[in-house]
């Protein structure tokens, strides 16, 4: 039978074996990653020659002086008003749809195009140039265009609307004597 181990023996690591591993460990992570670190570098480099590296030098810096300017500017009411508009415009960017918005402002850039072109004159519009106006194919086209831009304005949206009230509150409604309802 073998006899038990009672006598542990640690091998102790001179300083310069211990610095020689871990050089090759590091020497093998960098192998390992090179192309992530070449492209960092790269970035790097940008934003060396762009100048970012130089603010973020400052900022750090002048951290405190620099947090103190953006905590007092956020503290006011209007910072706080704009971050709730800029977040609820963002959200209503990502519900437009684009296709369909293009030829709409295709049109529109062309009748900016040709109010451009207007040269003011005092000729008067009357009310039967206005009426002779409507047979032109033209302004016939734009007012449809308009009348059923306003149906659209005109629809019931609320089921789309988005809401900044409180989920407990989301489902009250006000009715015509002035109480809540569900």
């Amino acid at each position: 039978m073998a006899k038990a181990i009672t006598k542990i023996q640690h091998i102790e690591l001179s300083e310069d074996q211990k610095r020689k591993m871990d050089l090759e460990e590091v020497e093998s992570a960098l192998l390992d990653n090179k192309d992530a670190i070449l492209q960092s570098l790269d970035v790097m480099k940008h934003m060396h020659d762009r100048g970012v590296l130089a603010l973020l030098s400052g900022l750090f810096s002048e951290g405190d002086k620099v947090l103190n300017v953006l905590v007092k500017a956020a503290d006011k009411p209007e910072a706080t008003n704009t971050l709730k508009n800029l977040l609820l415009m963002v959200g209503v960017l990502g519900t437009i749809n684009v296709k369909q918005l293009e030829p709409l402002l295709l049109k529109l850039n062309s009748g900016i195009a040709r109010v451009a072109e207007y040269k003011d004159n005092d000729d008067k519009l009357g009310y039967f140039d206005i009426v002779r106006s409507l047979k032109d194919p033209e302004i016939n086209r734009a007012l449809t265009l308009l009348f059923e831009f306003l149906k659209g304005m005109g629809e019931d949206t609320s089921g789309l609307e988005r809401t900044t009230q409180l989920p407990e509150d989301q489902d009250l409604h006000q009715s015509k004597d002035g109480t809540l309802e569900r």
